[in-house]
């Protein structure tokens, strides 16, 4: 059979279409999004988690046992859901096994059979504060409760940077007085079981407080080129940094090898002038995706692969004004990208 050039152009160019499609549609697979629901404007549930089977997304993480958010994703056991529990329930449930049994008979029994719940977070954020010696009970309940079940639904809790006291270099990383306090019996409890700590991780913040001495391409994961050398470690980008920060004051606290899951990180498109357009987000944002996809590790981990949710669907217009209103990848009006990622 002969082919002009022209066809056998054409075919190529197809196929490159095809695997250039495959290859989005794998990304995405890999890193999970938060579905954050601060706003007047948010398109449905139902319509949300069309999008996310549209681009491929496998992982949501929500804030709260919405009902609606949690009815439309039954029957789609490809999503995997991480499900927070309020902050300000806290205090009841770590009072007693029997308000545990109840939040979960009303929030999670319903949903069990028809919808992929694979992670509770007990807590946002609440270590180190007022809330953080709540975390514990609660999250000590709730494992107990799901083993005695045998539920393959892993229970830990969202924790942030703030946690560190000192986190440059990496290995110097060390967590305040009170982290240790709160937080570290939590580490020991979940090494236990396994059990992954979820951290938000945002490199967007320190180099917006710094801008003139951190640089851009560093904070973006765009250098190619060692930036922090950290003894026989070498750092190209802020996330790998923050990142082994954390996993070094784990340590230091007798914790080894606690895997640890990206619960946030992001850049606003809007909100600080230069410092936040849609180009930089899209760097930013695609090279976390491209991070996630490759398997690889950071410098102190080199063998353990990141994984991880981006913050968030949308920009949600109920959130503090500013870059807080402007971390979505999508248009909650239209839908459409903000930029193009997946």
């Amino acid at each position: 059979m002969h082919c002009s050039p022209k066809t056998v152009f054409l075919f190529l160019l197809s196929c490159i279409v095809l695997i250039s499609n495959y290859g989005l549609l794998t990304a995405a697979s890999n890193v999970g999004l938060n579905y954050g629901l601060l706003g007047d404007n948010l398109p449905t549930p139902s319509n949300v988690i069309n999008l996310y089977k549209s681009i491929g997304i496998t992982k949501v993480r929500i804030f709260d046992p919405n009902t609606d958010v949690l009815n439309a994703l039954r029957g789609h056991h490809d999503i995997g859901v991480t499900v927070g529990v309020k902050d300000q329930d806290l205090a009841a449930l770590s009072a007693s096994e029997e308000a545990v049994n109840g939040w979960f008979a009303t929030n999670i029994e319903p949903y069990l059979t028809d919808v992929n719940i694979t992670f509770i977070t007990v807590g946002n954020e609440v270590i180190p504060g007022q809330l953080g010696p709540q975390v514990l009970p609660v999250v000590t309940s709730l494992t107990n409760l799901v083993k005695s079940r045998n539920l393959p639904i892993s229970i830990t809790t969202v924790v942030s940077m703030a946690n560190l006291g000192q986190s440059y270099p990496p290995s110097a990383g060390t967590f305040t007085s009170q982290a240790r306090e709160q937080l570290t019996p939590v580490l020991k409890f979940l090494s236990q079981t396994n059990t992954p700590i979820l951290v938000n991780i945002y490199p967007y913040f320190p180099y917006a407080t710094d801008p003139v001495d951190i640089h851009l391409d560093y904070a973006v994961s765009k250098s190619e080129a060692v930036v922090v050398q950290d003894g026989p470690l070498g750092y190209s980008n802020m996330f790998d940094a923050m990142f082994d920060a954390f996993v070094w004051a784990m340590e230091k606290e007798g914790v080894k090898d606690l895997p640890m899951v990206v619960s946030e990180t992001g850049w606003p498109s809007a909100g600080n002038g230069e410092l936040t357009t849609p180009d930089i987000a899209a760097t930013y944002n695609g090279n976390f995706v491209k991070h996630v996809v490759s398997g690889k590790g950071t410098p102190k981990r080199p063998n353990s692969g990141v994984d991880g949710f981006l913050f968030a669907t949308f920009n949600e217009n109920q959130k503090p004004p500013g870059t807080e209103q402007n971390f979505g990848l999508y248009n909650p009006v239209d839908m459409k990208p903000i930029y193009k990622l997946f």
